[in-house]
């Protein structure tokens, strides 16, 4: 009977000793670079939360500074914007530009054409959360125009 209880306290305990343990990592070890003027108009530092090793799923947080925005673009499975820091505006294509603050989530369902940025005089910060389909995250258009921008 004692020999049956530890065969199976050591079976139980085995998976456990081999499960992976939590990480942390800060901001810096992280790293991030300022967006591209292909991608983006304006200031944009774009910063790596995680990849897309859970399950395809990546985030990254984003920071505009006033006046800047990202280019049109699509996603193949959808898009959260979690709002952690200022107001900023989104935009979906043949709709009118909506305000976005701090504590706000904006989803984008796949394939909407849509841009998203700070307002011309507030900087804002979010996470973007997307998934990978094929490949690909973001399937990036136009450059958004200061017409459209300020219209």
């Amino acid at each position: 009977m004692k020999m049956t209880l530890a065969a199976l306290a050591l079976s139980l305990a085995a998976p456990a000793a081999l499960a992976q343990q939590m990480t942390q990592t800060t901001p810096l070890e992280r790293g991030g670079r300022i967006g591209s003027p292909e991608t983006f108009t304006g200031t944009v530092f774009v910063a790596p939360v995680f990849g897309p090793e859970m399950n395809d799923v990546s985030a990254g947080e984003v920071t505009f500074m006033p006046g800047a925005r990202s280019a049109w673009h699509t996603h193949p499975v959808g898009q959260y914007l979690v709002v952690t820091a200022g107001t900023g505006w989104y935009q979906e294509e043949g709709r009118e530009k909506q305000v976005m603050r701090t504590g706000d989530v904006v989803f984008a369902p796949a394939g909407v054409n849509h841009w998203h940025g700070a307002t011309d005089g507030t900087s804002v910060t979010h996470y973007a959360i997307q998934a990978v389909r094929d490949g690909s995250a973001v399937t990036w258009g136009e450059l958004v125009s200061d017409e459209d921008y300020g219209g």
